[in-house]
């Protein structure tokens, strides 16, 4: 079993800037990708930025020049730095690896850590 745990989220004003973070810790074989996803009341789950281990990384036009992902493939961390806040980045922002284990590969997801971002 993976366990994901985040840390960093918070209230922020618009322009300004959060870090999160996620570790992974348990039986891990290999993490393939990393990354971070974000659901905001009512929407879908979408992707925010992800790491591959090769170190490439993918992001949403939404966030692209704003929010830089980061990774530590000894420690199995993940960050997210987000600069230029909006207050449509209010969301619940979850950490994803994508990870194979003794019993095989899967996706693990951490709880997840609130971003809001508001005056």
């Amino acid at each position: 079993q993976v366990q994901l745990v985040e840390s960093g989220g918070g209230l922020v004003q618009p322009g300004g800037s959060l870090r999160l973070s996620c570790a992974a810790s348990g039986i891990i074989f290999k993490i393939h990708t990393m990354g971070w996803y974000r659901q905001a009341p009512g929407k879908q789950r979408e992707l925010v930025a992800a790491v591959r281990a090769g170190g490439d990384t993918t992001y949403p036009d939404s966030v692209k020049g704003r929010f830089t992902i980061s990774r530590d493939m000894v420690k199995n961390t993940v960050d997210l730095q987000m600069d230029s806040l909006k207050p449509e980045d209010t969301a619940v922002y979850y950490c994803n690896a994508d990870t194979s284990t003794a019993i095989g590969r899967g996706d693990y997801w951490g709880q997840g850590t609130q971003v809001t971002v508001s005056s």
